[in-house]
């Protein structure tokens, strides 16, 4: 009686973890699918993007040649003939982006290694989120806020005419990059071994030695990621510099002029657009150029970090 109450047993435990496993399985299936299809949607959706781009932009260089397109200083795109010269708005990118970054890198790095390597837990736990948080503030409120707090300090300032300028939009979208900088950079950091830290204060080095010449070098390869992707979100947006850059369609000489950037370009002049038309395929045209510029950006952000990644797994 004894023996078949055990074999009863077994044969129900056997049986249970049979269903166990098979649920794992199916759990398992089911996961790796849903994995799977997001991943295959989103390369779906980025070759989507690919070929409208490349349909609509295209056929705009067959009526303007690529050498006046992209060094062309006049954009009349309602003339007789009209032309398109995208080289005042690739400048005006190039200015607001240099004024992002010279803000934002410094203040973006040095509030990183506060965090990381000298606020207790408490602050680091209660300041990191907060300095997130700015990443999630609609562009049109930074935008606002640039219009009318910063351009009237701006203007006071340098003495200028107007307060709208590439360094108000700079200023402005170095506050939008902050969060990215100083999230990436201070996990960055915090991921350098402790036994670096131990060693330089083993050989004598204090604190702030130990910061500028242990664990930023170590932690180089994912700061320079963190740029990256600050300068990528500073070459992409969008309705904050139409706000505060000015949309001035000259050549800018200083970061204190009104300038378009390009974004700024494709979000005012698609309104007035007709589709199909060579003012639509120039605009299409300008966001091809802007894609493969913020595509390289990542791509190389993407690249840091895997090298950062496999320096610390060895």
């Amino acid at each position: 009686m004894a023996k078949e109450q055990v074999t009863i047993t077994s044969t129900v435990a056997v049986a249970t973890r049979e269903s166990l496993r098979r649920r794992r399985r199916f759990g398992e299936r089911f996961i790796e699918g849903w994995i799977f299809s997001n991943g295959l949607l989103a390369i779906i959706v980025l070759l989507g993007i690919i070929f409208v781009l490349l349909r609509e932009g295209i056929p705009a260089f067959f009526y303007t040649p690529p050498w006046e397109f992209f060094f062309g200083t006049k954009w009349y795109p309602v003339s007789e003939p009209p032309t398109f010269g995208v080289a005042p708005f690739f400048i005006s990118t190039l200015w607001v982006t240099l004024v992002s970054t010279v803000i934002s890198v410094p203040v973006g790095i040095g509030c990183a290694a506060y965090l990381a390597e000298v606020a207790p837990d408490k602050v680091r736990e209660t300041v990191k989120p907060v300095v997130e948080i700015l990443a999630g503030f609609p562009s049109v409120v930074m935008g606002f806020i640039g219009m009318t707090l910063l351009s009237p300090l701006v203007q006071t300032a340098f003495n200028l005419n107007v307060g709208l300028s590439g360094l108000t939009a700079g200023i402005m979208l170095a506050f939008m990059s902050l969060p990215i900088i100083v999230s990436v950079s201070e996990d960055a950091l915090r991921a350098v071994p402790e036994e670096f830290r131990q060693a330089s204060y083993a050989l004598g080095a204090t604190r702030w030695e130990t910061i500028a010449h242990v664990s930023i070098p170590s932690a180089l390869s994912g700061i320079a990621a963190a740029v990256m992707l600050g300068v990528g979100r500073a070459i992409g947006e969008t309705m904050t510099v139409l706000m505060v850059a000015g949309g001035a369609l000259a050549v800018p000489y200083s970061p204190t002029q009104p300038m378009t950037p390009m974004t700024s370009a494709i979000a005012s002049g698609i309104g007035n657009a007709v589709r199909g038309g060579l003012q639509y395929q120039a605009l299409f045209a300008i966001g091809l150029v802007l894609f493969v510029m913020t595509l390289a950006v990542n791509l190389i952000a993407d690249r840091v970090l895997e090298r950062q990644k496999r320096k610390f797994e060895r």
